[in-house]
């Protein structure tokens, strides 16, 4: 009756606390504690009730207006006191300074990096320090900016090396003439992220080992993929060995052909002259009457004269060459091929080396996948070695030892029995003993009640001399400390029966006989 009344006034109780309250819903969790200031902040403006669970970082609402107010408040999560380009939506009042300006564009760029920085997957805060200084007057040095991330990711996460210097390059592109190296990334638990380099070469050659490193796994990955093809999985490994150069290198040159000769100007000048000259005679026949017909000496003069000027250009070739990315200056590639296997009647495995002619096919398709080069001493070697099975090695440390079982299952089999026979002993020797004495005080009372109405039954029929000399008051106390006395009272009553029964056999007789024939 206890029991069903205070069932009772615990069900009103909760009737009387649950019917008449609200029913609330999630409005946010996995809130940050300036988070949850700033929605109570606006749910108090609205009077609208809330409750607070999880040290505050989650917020329950009445479910009928649960998913309006989720949606006006969705800009409010994850903004907690980052404040972005939106501090500039208020007017400004005309006696700001340039300073405060300054400072409010410094605090609005910070707050903008770190809502892009939060986007990432897994980025669960980000929180951007920058430092802007100011070049100080009449000073011809300038000290770059510089900056510091800190970023808390989600629980078993972490950043990948190419993540984190897309971080370093975001920050640096959003701040006028800031470096990478510049730029500081941590973690929640303090851990730098980036790589201190003390100046843009020692960033290039990290980069440039980067490169390496994945050009030597892309290799890997063909080679053994297209050799897996052939020999099965798991039955080949590569090794691959890159010296590159990243020198960077400019080559200007220009070649001159002479075998190739083009037409470049031609110039032909040619002259002809004709010349008749008469040259009178000296003789006495000039001196006669019609002298100037006969006495003069026809001359001719005829001069050619021809000039030819050929222009030719030769040809010529300019080159201008610019070098920025590695080039592989040696390649090395090791590979390790499995054998067969042929299976035998005892269960073992018989190893078969590939042939020859099979080893030269895998060495060619090797050379052809890694582009192999003589002239600059690359090194393909293909070898045809067993690989190591750890199964065979436990097949041959456990053989049969007992009725078909190995050595293993021998060891297992004891070791239950020995858990079972621990069992045994504990049961035999501590559960035993404690329910036998749980039982045993009842059996002893019970006993002694019989004993007791049996003395009495044998004193009626003796009569007083049965007593021994002793008042029937003084037996019943010895009867009572009798039943005191722990662990000896069934001793003591079958002592007083036998010395009852030795003085009066006859009536002890009758007193079984009556026993024996009783229902």
């Amino acid at each position: 009756m206890g029991g069903v009344l205070i069932f009772l006034m615990g069900f009103l109780i909760y009737l009387a606390t649950h019917l008449g309250s609200t029913e609330m819903a999630i409005l946010f969790n996995e809130l940050d504690p300036a988070d949850t200031k700033n929605i109570i902040a606006q749910l108090e403006e609205q009077n609208v009730p809330y409750q607070l669970h999880k040290n505050g970082t989650e917020i329950h609402v009445p479910v009928s207006d649960a998913l309006k107010l989720r949606v006006q408040l969705a800009e409010t999560v994850n903004a907690g006191s980052v404040v972005g380009y939106e501090i500039f939506d208020k007017a400004q009042s005309p006696g700001v300074g340039h300073d405060i300006i300054n400072l409010q564009m410094l605090r609005a760029l910070e707050g903008e990096l770190s809502r892009t920085i939060k986007a990432i997957d897994n980025v669960k805060a980000a929180r951007v320090h920058l430092v802007l200084p100011r070049r100080e007057m009449f000073s011809r040095e300038e000290q770059p900016p510089s900056a510091s991330v800190i970023i808390r990711m989600e629980e078993k996460a972490k950043l990948n090396p190419k993540q984190v210097e897309a971080v370093q390059r975001l920050v640096a592109a959003a701040v006028p003439k800031m470096q990478m190296k510049d730029v500081s990334i941590m973690d929640a638990r303090g851990t730098l992220l980036t790589k201190s380099f003390d100046d843009d070469e020692q960033m290039q050659m990290s980069s440039n080992e980067e490169l390496r490193r994945d050009y030597e796994k892309r290799l890997i990955n063909s080679v053994q993929s297209l050799i897996e093809q052939s020999v099965g999985q798991e039955k080949v490994r590569v090794q691959a060995s890159l010296e590159m150069d990243f020198d960077q290198v400019v080559v200007n040159k220009e070649v001159y052909d002479p075998d190739a000769q083009v037409l470049r100007s031609s110039t032909t000048i040619e002259e002809n002259s004709h010349t008749d000259e008469r040259e009178p005679i000296v003789s006495v026949e000039q001196n006669l009457p019609d002298a100037d017909a006969k006495n003069v000496n026809q001359v001719t003069q005829k001069a050619n004269r021809t000039e030819e000027t050929v222009n030719y250009e030769i040809s010529k070739e300019v080159i201008s060459q610019v070098r920025k990315n590695g080039v592989i200056k040696r390649l090395s590639v090791a590979v390790i091929v499995d054998g067969t296997y042929l299976p035998k009647p005892d269960g073992s495995r018989e190893y078969i080396p590939r042939t020859e002619k099979e080893m030269e096919l895998l060495t060619t398709l090797v050379r052809s996948a890694v582009g192999y080069d003589a002239t600059r001493g690359d090194t393909v070697e293909v070898i045809n070695l067993p690989f190591f099975n750890p199964d065979e090695l436990l097949a041959l440390e456990d053989p049969v030892v007992f009725m078909n079982f190995t050595k293993q299952e021998v060891i297992k089999m004891v070791e239950g029995l020995c858990v079972a026979f621990v069992a045994v002993l504990v049961i035999l020797l501590v559960v035993r003993p404690l329910i036998v004495k749980a039982f045993e005080q009842p059996e002893t009372e019970e006993e002694e009640r019989l004993l007791m109405a049996q003395s009495e039954e044998l004193q009626q029929l003796t009569g007083p001399a049965s007593g021994g000399g002793l008042t029937e008051s003084e037996q019943l106390e010895e009867l009572i400390d009798i039943a005191k006395v722990e662990g000896r009272v069934k001793a003591s009553s079958v002592k007083k029966i036998g010395e009852i029964i030795e003085q009066h056999p006859e009536e002890a007789v009758s007193i079984i006989r009556n026993w024996l024939y009783s229902e």
